[in-house]
């Protein structure tokens, strides 16, 4: 008798499946990032790779806890659209803000500046990057522990 309970117990317990954990998602999760552009891990989806009618990229993008760009600028600006959990954009010189699910930010032209999750919270966003004709992203530095730190206090 307590064998058929404990059965029908653990058979009535939900699991998630790594199905029903992407069905949460927006969007898919894309590729992980194997470049030396981020700090951490990282995937990319792209919607929508540049073209002589629209001159914009649009992907997905999601951090885990503590993982960021490097410092960068793209020549056509950019846009953040926030879909899910918490984390910082920071431009050069100027103090970072926090973002979060629901949040959008708007990066002129040719600025400097890195985004990323917070150290207790992945982070996914929609970056939009308009004005490809103009040129895509041009990278820099990683953003030092240091830095990164300061942000996270």
């Amino acid at each position: 008798m307590f064998l058929s309970v404990l059965l029908v117990a653990c058979n009535n317990m939900k699991t998630e499946t790594a199905k029903e954990q992407n069905a949460e998602l927006v969007f898919p999760k894309g590729n992980k990032v194997t470049n030396n552009n981020f700090t951490g891990s990282a995937w990319v989806q792209m919607f929508m790779t540049n073209d002589s009618t629209y001159n914009t990229s649009i992907g997905n993008v999601t951090f885990e806890p503590g993982a960021r760009t490097n410092w960068h600028k793209h020549p056509g600006g950019q846009i953040l659209l926030v879909t899910d959990g918490k984390g910082y954009y920071q431009e050069k010189g100027k103090p970072a803000q926090l973002i979060q699910k629901g949040d959008f930010v708007r990066i002129p032209p040719d600025t400097e500046h890195w985004h990323g999750a917070a150290s207790g919270s992945g982070l996914t966003h929609i970056a939009i990057n308009p004005n490809i004709d103009k040129g895509s992203v041009v990278w820099s530095q990683p953003v030092t522990d240091e830095e990164y730190n300061k942000v996270n206090e």
